[in-house]
C-alpha cells in the first residue's frame, strides 16, 4: 500500500466535526431582567450581597466597595472578573454568598403565560447568563421553565483554562457557542444589555432588546442600529425575526 493510499484510508476514519445546526433558530435567552423581572427584587438584593462581601473580604468601606462592583461591571462585564484579577477572592465562594436566597420564589416576577409562551418558539433554547449555574437553574425551576432549555451555559461554562470570562466577551462567546454546536448565523440574542448585544451583532448574531423590565432610570425607547428588534414583552418574539428588522 502507497503512503498516498494510506493517509487517504486514515481521513476516511478520521470523524469530521461539524457545528449541529438545524437551519432553525437557536434562541439565547439572557436570564435576569429578560426571563424574569429582576430590577424589582433579585438585582436590589444580589447588588447589595456584592457590596457586602467586597466590604468583608477586601476590608473597605461601603462607597469603596459600591465604586468596585460597578466599576468592574461597567469594564468587564461583570464583577466577578474584576475582583478575581484585582484581588485575592474565591470566586465559586463569592458567587455562591451573593446568589443564595432564603425567598427565591417571593422574589420573583415574570410575564404571564410565560412557559406558553417559551414553548411555542420554534427551534432550540439555550440560557446564556453571567450569573451562576446554581442560581439559573434554581431560577428556572421556579418559573416552572427549566424543561424547555436544552441547556444553561453560566458563567463556570464561560471560563477559558483558569481564566474566568463573561459577556461581552466575543472570544468566549463563539468558543462557547461552537461547543454548544450553535452556527452564529443561527442564533438569535435576547437581551435587556445594550452593551451586549452591541458587542455580538457584529458576529452575526441576530439581537433582540427586551426592555419591558429595566428600571425607569435606564433608557428603553429607540432601537439602536444593532439591535434587529425591540420588545418590551416575550410574547412579541415572533419565528419570524430572520425576515427583516422591526421596531
Amino acid at each position: 500500500m502507497t503512503d498516498s493510499s494510506l493517509h487517504a484510508r486514515r481521513a476516511r476514519r478520521r470523524p469530521r466535526r461539524v457545528a449541529r445546526t438545524t437551519g432553525g433558530p437557536v434562541w439565547l435567552f439572557d436570564l435576569d431582567n429578560t426571563l424574569h423581572n429582576a430590577s424589582r427584587a433579585i438585582f436590589p438584593a444580589i447588588n447589595a450581597g456584592m457590596t457586602q462581601y467586597i466590604i468583608d473580604a477586601l476590608g473597605v468601606n461601603r462607597d469603596e466597595a459600591n465604586h468596585l462592583r460597578t466599576s468592574y461591571t461597567r469594564r468587564y462585564g461583570a464583577t466577578l472578573l474584576g475582583l478575581t484579577r484585582h484581588h485575592p477572592i474565591d470566586p465559586h465562594d463569592f458567587l455562591k454568598v451573593v446568589h443564595t436566597f432564603d425567598d427565591l420564589h417571593g422574589m420573583l416576577h415574570a410575564e404571564r403565560g410565560l412557559a406558553r409562551t417559551l414553548a411555542a418558539l420554534p427551534g432550540r433554547k439555550i440560557v446564556l447568563t453571567n450569573g451562576p449555574e446554581n442560581y439559573a437553574h434554581a431560577v428556572l425551576a421556579a418559573l416552572g421553565i427549566e424543561r424547555l432549555f436544552e441547556r444553561v451555559i453560566a458563567i463556570e461554562g464561560m471560563r477559558s483554562r483558569s481564566h474566568w470570562r463573561a459577556k461581552p466577551d466575543r472570544a468566549m462567546l463563539r468558543g462557547t457557542l461552537r461547543r454548544a454546536g450553535v452556527a452564529l448565523a443561527d442564533a438569535i440574542l435576547i437581551e435587556d444589555t445594550r452593551s451586549h448585544l452591541k458587542r455580538y451583532r457584529c458576529l452575526g448574531i441576530r439581537t433582540v432588546w427586551i426592555t419591558g423590565h429595566l428600571p425607569a432610570h435606564l433608557p428603553g425607547t429607540g432601537r439602536p442600529h444593532y439591535v434587529d428588534r425591540r420588545i418590551r414583552s416575550l410574547k412579541s418574539l415572533k419565528p419570524g425575526l430572520q425576515s427583516g428588522r422591526s421596531k
